[in-house]
């Protein structure tokens, strides 16, 4: 068949099979027989209870069920509870955190209006959306949301609002006529109108073309349905680090348990117990907690600067972005016309203020504003304020924005006379609107007939060279002057220069109706002949002041920015052209057309290419394909987006970023994250939290790691001392340092502030690992070790103390001398976590010094060791405590030695620090 879009409305009714009366009845019922109802059909949906259950089954929880298991069968019950409780607590936060249900076919199905005039047996009905079939003739008009796709075979200046599938405000002229060009994009298509989308103005009939999944619509749903969520970066690295922790865990287990069994000459079961402690010593019970904790933190510093983050691991990921495909409309500009420059009586002015809010100046050249004083400027914007059907309507509430009832372009000529002083309802009730001729696509123009003392007055506007074309005199200095050629370059020279700006440019002008005038009976040709040229208004959504400093600094952070957009590719270049994301006047422009040819190893090699690049008048289709070979190319990919066109982009992309005040509810459920403030600025401050929230997920990792190896000390000098030195910690106090007193200050590592130049410094690259040979280096091999040193220095010091030499003969054990022995052990766990005080502040930076960072900078530290000593000391002093971690009250004596502790770590710490950035220096 014929494309419905090439054929005259008469042919149109054929291809359909219908008429301009309509279906019938009995058609209309075989028809939805045969192509269901006009519904969104929704994906099959995994029962929640899997999302619940997988929380519980991840590597991390498997092994601490394996380490509980273990706890029990080696007669610990105690541990073996603590760490079902890990497992329990976890996955219940993990689950109330990352759960959301998936609403976005819920929001498609909402932009389905629940009724639609329709023309059926001749006669106009009103039925249920749901029951529209291709072929029926449906009838618009002005605010009506459209239910299906349709064809017009009738209409009179129709406007439809396509935002939820373009994301361009602006409303769009419709028309019957045939469409013959292939060059164009499916939404762009005149005489088509589309489900979900609403008419602005005018009137018009349509004949159903495609209902539910066929529409344009429906395909969109499709494609959002079919697009599968990925596992994050950092659920990536942390299932790695898990997986790498398990290993190690299970080998010096299983190596201990040898060790025991073949050189210390132990019992099986005795060496099976120490085995499980060498394992549960190396597994972190409270790394997920604190992993998990750090994101939420995360996602509240996030929210404080305007981001609203629904999935924990999305925090992490803005850290590593490498690109951001961003929207136009409402992100990088206000999404509010706005008047920039006027011309009038031979004198440019610039307006200042941005918005609807009627505030601001006009400034000429030489700092003079232009006031009501002035003849030529006042009758500029008096003929367009009246020439137009706009309201602004202010604030509601405190904290409310200007907002706008009508067309956003005479709404902007609206704030601009206010900003002359001039108030429209003034100007209403002194010239009242007698007559209207509306804008017609073929006059280019709109007139307005207003009484004006004892006489009548037109004032028109429209297009600059209609207008132009219509004038024989213009307004300078209060008076009218033949409009000869001269005027007419200089008029046409300032339109230009404000279109190659990519300015929106129209012009005013006015005339005097003589006596013998009736406007009752005169047409607008009649009325818009005879012209006084008033002058030029150039305006356009401007770019938010405070994007370009936030391009500047992804430029800095190495973050690539590609503009994809439904807007023209000349109004997208001079945007990007303002705020900085062309670099250069070699970036390129392509097309939604051009993009539909270009072969795929020609679009993998453009975006390769490194190059400037923006995706102009692009379909979701384009724009999921664009950030699919981004994908392909291994970029991390940021995606912002308010229509429901966006809507399959957000959910491919690593990170989809929904507009909070313009986007729709599709896209907000489709995303990651939601900005309250619908700014380009707030992903940039994202991504700072992001780098920061990776940075600090590392610091705690070191944090948390270099406490294992002090823990599996005693372990190995106990095994190679043949039991001659007893074992310096047991199994419930390894516990009370990995999920207690390391628990609060390892979460106030993850609260830590962006580092200062976080910013200046290339994404992490996908290759760049969590937990890496560096970091684990620094934690084993370093602090870790240091902490063994202190913690068994501690341990032999109680026996020291007491008369004991050392370790020529055994010392008394558990059975010998039960009181020292649990003094012994008691001082090995309090140096475990006097260290780990010194070892807080030395891992709040991997390079700078803490004094450079300052030492209080992070109160959530100090309250972290706050935390960490009253519980050590409850431990120590609490018979309660003493009793679950058999424990035993130190002397002041042995205080003054764990105390010199923390000044060792964070002194060693700083010295390995200076060493780093003086090398660092050096290779610079």
């Amino acid at each position: 068949m014929e494309r419905l879009e090439t054929l005259s409305p008469q042919l149109v009714y054929e291809a359909l099979e219908t008429s301009p009366e309509g279906l019938t009845s009995q058609e209309a019922e075989r028809r939805l027989a045969q192509y269901g109802p006009n519904i969104l059909r929704e994906a099959p949906r995994k029962p929640i209870i899997f999302s619940l259950l997988a929380n519980f089954t991840h590597l991390m929880a498997l092994l601490l069920w394996a380490a509980s298991g273990m706890a029990f069968v080696a007669r610990m019950p105690q541990l073996g509870i603590a760490v079902i409780g890990v497992i329990v607590i976890n996955a219940l936060f993990s689950f109330w955190q990352e759960y959301r249900a998936e609403r976005a076919i819920e929001a498609l199905r909402k932009l389905l209006p629940a009724h639609a005039r329709v023309v059926r047996d001749g006669a106009e009905c009103r039925l249920l959306a749901d029951e529209l079939v291709p072929g029926d003739l449906v009838l618009l008009s002005e605010g009506e949301l459209i239910s299906a796709d349709a064809r017009l075979v009738e209409e009179f200046e129709l406007r439809t609002n396509n935002a939820t599938l373009t994301g361009e405000s602006m409303p769009v002229r419709r028309s019957a006529e045939p469409v013959l060009r292939d060059d164009i994009g499916r939404t762009e298509i005149t005489n088509m109108v589309f489900a979900g989308t609403s008419v602005a103005t005018g009137t018009g009939r349509a004949v159903v073309s495609a209902t539910g999944m066929r529409t344009e619509l429906g395909r969109i749903t499709d494609l959002t349905q079919t697009v599968q969520e990925e596992t994050s970066p950092i659920q990536v690295e942390v299932a790695r680090a898990v997986r790498w922790v398990t290993i190690t865990a299970v080998v010096l287990g299983v190596l201990f348990f040898a060790i025991g069994a073949l050189v210390a000459g132990m019992q099986a079961a005795e060496a099976f117990i120490f085995g499980v402690g060498i394992i549960v010593a190396f597994v972190p019970e409270g790394m997920l907690p604190t992993v998990t904790l750090s994101l939420a933190m995360g996602v509240q510093r996030m929210a404080r600067r305007n981001a609203l983050v629904k999935r924990l691991s999305a925090v992490e990921t803005l850290g590593c972005t490498t690109v951001i495909c961003t929207d136009k409309t409402g992100t990088l500009t206000q999404n509010e016309m706005t008047v920039l420059r006027l011309w009038a009586g031979g004198q440019e002015f610039q307006a200042s203020g941005y918005g609807y809010r009627p505030e601001g100046k006009l400034v000429t050249a030489d700092g003079r504003v232009g006031t009501c004083d002035e003849p030529d400027l006042v009758l500029l914007l008096t003929a367009a304020a009246l020439c137009n059907n706009a309201r602004l309507l202010p604030p509601e509430g405190d904290g409310g924005r200007w907002s706008i009832l009508g067309d956003p372009t005479e709404a902007a000529l609206l704030v601009a006379s206010a900003k002359c002083g001039l108030e429209f309802d003034a100007l209403a009730r002194a010239q009242p609107r007698l007559r209207e001729y509306p804008f017609e696509s073929r006059r280019k123009r709109m007139s307005t007939v207003h009484a004006q003392g004892q006489g009548e007055v037109a004032y028109v506007k429209g297009a600059p060279l209609e207008i132009l074309s219509r004038c024989d005199a213009i307004l300078v200095g209060g008076q009218q002057q033949p409009l000869t050629q001269e005027w007419r370059d200089r008029i046409t020279a300032h339109n230009d220069a404000y279109a190659a700006q990519a300015l929106r440019v129209l012009a005013a002008a006015y005339r005097p109706l003589h006596e013998n005038e009736d406007h009752h009976t005169a047409d607008a040709d009649a009325i818009e002949q005879g012209l006084v040229f008033a002058g030029l208004l150039a305006m356009m959504d401007p770019p938010r002041p405070e994007v370009a400093h936030a391009v500047e600094l992804c430029h800095r952070a190495q973050v690539r920015i590609i503009m994809i957009t439904g807007d023209y590719g000349l109004t997208a270049r001079s945007v990007a052209t303002r705020l900085g994301i062309f670099s250069s006047d070699q970036g390129r422009v392509v097309t939604g057309v051009e993009l539909g040819q270009m072969p795929e190893d020609s679009l993998l090699a453009l975006l390769r290419s490194k190059d400037d690049v923006i995706f102009a008048r692009v379909s979701p289709e384009d724009k999921l394909r664009v950030v699919s070979a981004l994908k392909t190319l291994g970029e991390v990919v940021a995606v912002t987006g308010d229509g429901v066109n966006d809507a399959p982009a957000l959910r491919r992309s690593d990170i989809g970023i929904a507009m909070g005040l313009s986007g729709t509810d599709v896209a907000k459920e489709a995303s990651d994250m939601i900005l309250t403030d619908d700014n380009f600025a707030s992903i940039v401050n994202a991504i700072e939290e992001g780098r920061a929230v990776y940075a600090n997920i590392r610091k705690f990792c070191t944090y948390i790691f270099a406490s294992n190896v002090p823990e599996a000390v005693p372990f190995l000098f106990f095994v190679l001392s043949g039991g001659r030195i007893p074992l310096g910690l047991t199994i419930m106090q390894i516990l009370a340092v990995d999920l207690g007193t390391d628990l609060v200050p390892a979460l106030a590592l993850g609260a830590d502030l962006p580092e200062p130049g976080v910013m200046a410094v290339p994404p992490r690259a996908k290759t760049a690992h969590l937990v890496d040979l560096k970091l684990l280096a620094r934690a084993y091999l370093w602090e870790g070790l240091l902490e063994g040193i202190l913690a068994m220095a501690a341990f032999f010091w109680i026996y020291w103390s007491r008369g004991y030499a050392g370790v020529v003969s055994p010392l008394p054990g558990p059975e010998e001398d039960p009181l020292l022995y649990v003094t012994a052990t008691t001082a090995c766990l309090a140096a475990i976590v006097a260290s780990q005080i010194g070892n807080v502040f030395g891992n709040r930076s991997e390079v700078l010094s803490i004094f450079h960072l300052g030492l209080f900078s992070n109160r959530l530290v100090l309250l972290g060791i706050a935390a960490e000593l009253i519980l050590i000391l409850a431990i120590v002093y609490v018979p309660p405590f003493q009793a679950f971690f058999d424990t035993a009250p130190l002397r002041g004596v042995d205080w003054l030695l764990l105390c010199a502790c923390p000044p060792f770590m964070l002194l060693a710490e700083e010295g390995r620090k200076w060493i780093v950035r003086r090398a660092s220096r050096s290779r610079s």
